[in-house]
């Protein structure tokens, strides 16, 4: 049998692994990037806004991105390393818009879909799956990241009701969302509660002044005595083993999307450097030029093989929390050292929207923390291999 010509897009003959139905996700949505956000997302990170986010919401819905690997009302029920495609896809245009996929379908709607009722399942999922509904998701606060069992934001009951207290922080969506699920202390243990941001006593203002994510919408959500009915509560969790499961599907799409910001830096860097003179030929023909390349698509594609390794794992049935923090650990990582190294063959030019390498360059940097930092995952790790906790 003849053998494959070389493709630096897919250096390893990664594409051989994927089967047919896999490719056709990925192409989906990389057309949908290419032909509705990638013309504009340069202007809209310039301007810090998404000023279309409720209709591209309606137009993901209609590709079935919104809760794609969730069964049942109205979600595609797409396989793990088919969502992950999606995830690198979306990233490959802009983190912002994948995290928009993100926090709607691995945080607000898995966060219904697997602990809610089935009258919260039947109220929201099948409107957020078309996009009809954004969803948000309440954990971080403003003195609480990486501590989450720590949070300050309580619900106490009142007769039949409960009534919530407390602000949240960097909440991907806020502003524009119909439903928020939000986590908070109560004398049971953290319980989560889907919350509809028309309630009374909830405001969401928006975030202003990032240099990351500037093409999504960040908010801070407050609550002021939200009266809500005790069927506002999800009823499958209690404890914080409710929203580390959640963060732990979010996290599987990140393994996935930093590669896409990633490659799309390598193959602006390719790009230019062949095009790009100096001293009578193109910088792509120097020999540092060749190594930067070289190391980045090493990788770029180490990581694709491992985020490939844990989506099948994912599909088995057989993936642990730990190996996902494998997997953010490393593929972000090495994402911004590969944008980063992209920047240096652009030079000067590298610094410019006009191309992408410095919006993804700074997007990463949040994704960097987000999810869990790189910090908590390292002791996930260490903890693992060694078995003695070093987190406190």
């Amino acid at each position: 049998m003849a053998r494959a010509p070389f493709d630096p897009r897919d250096p390893l003959g990664i594409d051989d692994l994927f089967d047919a139905e896999e490719l056709a996700v990925r192409d989906t949505v990389r057309r949908f990037c290419a032909e509705r956000v990638t013309p504009h997302v340069a202007d809209w990170f310039e301007r810090g806004e998404l000023p279309v986010v409720r209709e591209l919401a309606v137009e993901l819905g209609r590709i079935g991105a919104f809760g794609m690997h969730l069964e049942g009302y109205g979600c595609a029920g797409a396989s793990a390393v088919q969502y992950g495609l999606a995830c690198l896809e979306f990233e490959a245009c802009d983190s912002g818009l994948r995290s928009l996929v993100s926090v709607q379908g691995s945080l607000a709607m898995f966060a219904i879909h697997r602990f809610g009722s089935d009258e919260q399942k039947d109220e929201w999922l099948p409107r957020m799956a078309a996009g009809e509904a954004i969803g948000c998701f309440g954990l971080t606060e403003p003195d609480i990241g990486s501590d989450p069992a720590s949070m300050r934001t309580r619900a106490k009951r009142d007769g039949g009701d409960w009534v919530l207290n407390g602000r949240k922080m960097w909440i991907t969506n806020g502003s524009v969302a119909a439903v928020a699920v939000v986590w908070a202390q109560t004398d049971e243990g953290v319980r989560g509660f889907v919350v509809p941001t028309d309630s009374l006593g909830f405001s969401a203002p928006e975030i202003r002044h990032k240099m990351s994510l500037r093409a999504s919408v960040t908010s801070e959500l407050v609550l002021d005595d939200v009266r809500l009915p005790e069927s506002a509560v999800l009823p499958g969790v209690v404890g914080m083993r409710g929203p580390l499961t959640c963060l732990g599907e979010a996290r599987y799409g990140i393994v996935w999307g930093s590669l896409g910001a990633a490659r799309t830096c390598l193959e602006a860097a390719l790009e230019y450097a062949g095009g790009r003179e100096q001293f009578g030929r193109p910088i792509a023909g120097f020999q540092l030029t060749q190594a930067k390349f070289a190391d980045m698509a090493l990788e770029l594609h180490k990581g694709l093989l491992l985020a490939l390794h844990l989506g099948r794992r994912k599909d088995a049935g057989t993936l642990r929390p730990e190996q996902v923090s494998f997997g953010k650990l490393n593929n972000v990582r090495e994402a911004i050292e590969i944008c980063r190294t992209a920047r240096t063959i652009l030079g000067a030019n590298g610094i410019s929207l006009e191309y992408p390498v410095m919006r993804h360059m700074t997007n990463l940097e949040s994704v960097l923390t987000y999810e869990g930092t790189s910090e908590m995952h390292t002791l996930v790790i260490g903890k693992a291999l060694t078995g003695l906790d070093a987190f406190r």
